[in-house]
């Protein structure tokens, strides 16, 4: 696979230097490298990534929502990064084994989540916010670049196995400044270990702009590990899937890890405790709007007469009632009282415990009256 390796001047020109198949018009564009994984996809399953997209955006603005009213304690929005989530998840196998950051709302809901699932961890509540066995996800993982490395465990097992599935990991590009992800990358080529790595470039970690930490792709990085990579743009949800078809056989073929990197822009905050205003040139995002994921879409299936206003409304109806289903889970989940959260530690009675559930129990009773 090709891959850009001049610096990169602006983040719009990061855009255009990246393999796609569907330009920010959505003409079908062809690309002799991408075309044959996505040979196949006609244009139900289109209006089918389109309805994913419209579903995913209106539960990212839901959870900004509940936040904002306080029903939740933090979101880390994914808008304007549908595409690069969505694309790449439809491409999974069902036995495949995911491994993500915290703001892969797209890639459970692709995996199967439910409403709650979305927001049982932004509201702190008791357990993991779904069954990772179920859905063959771990739990999102909030420490940088940490599920890099568990990724590649599990692949490994799975190699010592003799499995037919594939281990996938997600991070952004601020993680690949992490030592973690590095050293995942050494393990996974070292062992040949079948493990796809998807970095979202969304061009901010945080406050911190990607060219301060890679003034080159970071795909570049991967081949120095021994990993093949793949960069395409992370707007268009038909490159993403081939990217991830490419890399997914690649791996399960035995040839041992693939790196992607999905070039796409974080339209909102970091998370919702962030002003990105405070840093970010706002025609830089104006520019970006003009590179809208679903936009795009919704262009190419319009040309081609596959999709039409009824069928755009009928999208819509189904994220607002996802909407509705996720907003009604969270509302009606019940908190457990504090002091619960020392219940279950040790199966046997322990006084360490004891002592600071007296000592909590004494901080909480210091409010009463306040």
């Amino acid at each position: 696979m090709s891959m850009q390796t001049t610096p990169i001047a602006d983040t719009t020109q990061d855009l255009e230097l990246s393999e796609r198949l569907l330009a920010p018009d959505g003409t079908r564009q062809k690309n002799p490298e991408l075309d044959p994984f996505v040979a196949d996809v006609d244009a139900a399953q289109l209006r089918a990534l389109h309805r994913d997209m419209v579903i995913l955006r209106r539960i990212d603005a839901e959870g900004i929502a509940l936040q904002r009213q306080g029903q939740l304690g933090l979101w880390a929005p994914c808008n304007g990064q549908e595409a690069a989530q969505i694309g790449t998840a439809r491409a999974l196998d069902p036995i495949d084994f995911v491994f993500p950051s915290y703001r892969e709302t797209g890639v459970i809901y692709a995996r199967g989540a439910q409403p709650g699932d979305f927001v049982r961890v932004w509201r702190g509540e008791e357990g993991a916010p779904f069954d990772p066995a179920e859905m063959r996800v771990a739990p999102l993982q909030i420490i940088i670049g940490a599920q890099t490395l568990h990724a590649v465990g599990y692949a490994m097992g799975i190699k010592h196995e003799k499995a037919p599935e594939v281990a996938v990991t997600y991070f952004g590009d601020g993680a690949t400044s992490q030592g973690d992800v590095n050293e995942a990358m050494v393990f996974a080529a070292s062992y040949q270990a079948p493990v796809v790595f998807v970095c979202q470039n969304n061009h901010w970690a945080i406050s911190e702009p990607v060219a301060v930490q890679s003034q080159y792709p970071i795909a570049g990085r991967a081949p120095g590990f021994g990993i093949p990579s793949l960069r395409v743009d992370g707007n268009d949800v038909l490159a993403c899937m081939a990217a991830m078809r490419w890399a997914l056989a690649h791996a399960r073929a035995g040839k041992g890890p693939a790196f992607i990197e999905a070039v796409t822009y974080r339209m909102g905050p970091h998370t919702t405790s962030d002003d990105p205003t405070r840093y970010r040139d706002p025609a830089e995002l104006e520019a970006w709007r003009t590179r809208d994921p679903i936009a795009r879409l919704e262009a190419h299936l319009r040309t081609a007469g596959e999709l039409d206003d009824e069928q755009v409304a009928a999208a819509q109806a189904d994220a607002d009632v996802m909407a509705r289903e996720m907003r009604a889970a969270c509302l009606g989940m019940v908190t457990r009282e504090p002091l619960a959260v020392f219940d279950n530690v040790y199966a046997e009675p322990h006084c360490g415990i004891d002592r600071q559930r007296d000592e909590y129990a004494a901080y909480i009773s210091s409010f009463e009256g306040v």
